[in-house]
């Protein structure tokens, strides 16, 4: 029985190789990390560190070459890949940089999309969800109008609320004000603070250490390794400041 007690996230010894041309990259070189319910932890490092390749992991997009995995204490890395969807559908919320919604879709129906998956909701709480959702992102009144029709800041929301809408254990975010101008940005990273504030663990990757310090801990990425994790020094005492 899964409890708040233990890690919602717990790997251990997370390794990733790709073989290209016969060529191994390491992209992931022995990762040890625990993310617990409530919690809101950024991922930074330099270009290739592994950021990517560990978020791909985390949300079941991949799977580790070597390592264990456990998601609201199931064991997850060696999943067949219908089981992984299954799960990935349930516990996890996806924010992407390119807001990736679907052109010919308005607001509501590419929000309750991924609900359409799943046969435990009946198309009234499907549409209560959904409707749910877009209320909590502040896009509401938009929710007959296509993508096209919003700003890229007002598209971001509507990939928040479809993260939203599945209840999910983790919302995980991949640079998601990559595409967005500072103003707009600013505004989405202040949208996952109140939702951490309401309740929601989030885990983002970002390169920009001014969002990174949006987040309560920070965990630094180098070589595939995590290389520092902490608290952002405002919030850190000083004596736990080293790790």
């Amino acid at each position: 029985m899964t409890t708040h007690n233990q890690p919602l996230i717990h790997l251990d010894g997370v390794k990733k190789v790709f073989l290209t041309d016969e060529v191994e990259t390491h992209a992931l070189a022995g990762i040890y990390l625990e993310i617990r319910h409530g919690e809101y932890v950024s991922i930074a490092g330099p270009s290739g560190c592994g950021k990517s390749t560990l978020l791909s992991i985390l949300g079941l997009l991949d799977s580790p070459t070597e390592g264990g995995y456990l998601l609201n204490g199931q064991q997850v890395e060696n999943l067949s890949f219908a089981e992984r969807a299954r799960i990935r559908n349930r516990e996890i919320g996806f924010i992407f940089q390119s807001f990736n919604l679907i052109g010919d879709l308005n607001v509501f129906e590419n929000v309750e999309l991924p609900l359409t998956y799943r046969n435990d909701l009946a198309s009234a709480e499907r549409k209560k969800r959904t409707t749910e959702a877009l209320e909590r992102v502040g896009m509401g009144h938009r929710s007959r109008h296509l993508p096209n029709q919003l700003s890229g800041g007002q598209q971001q929301r509507v990939a928040v609320a479809r993260a939203l809408a599945g209840s999910p254990s983790i919302l995980l975010a991949d640079e998601p004000t990559g595409n967005l101008d500072s103003k707009n940005g600013d505004a989405v990273m202040e949208l996952l603070a109140d939702l951490h504030r309401g309740g929601a663990t989030i885990c983002m990757v970002t390169h920009d250490d001014r969002f990174a310090r949006y987040a309560e801990r920070t965990i630094h990425l180098f070589d595939g390794r995590v290389v520092d994790d902490r608290l952002p020094a405002a919030q850190t005492p000083v004596e736990a400041m080293s790790f």
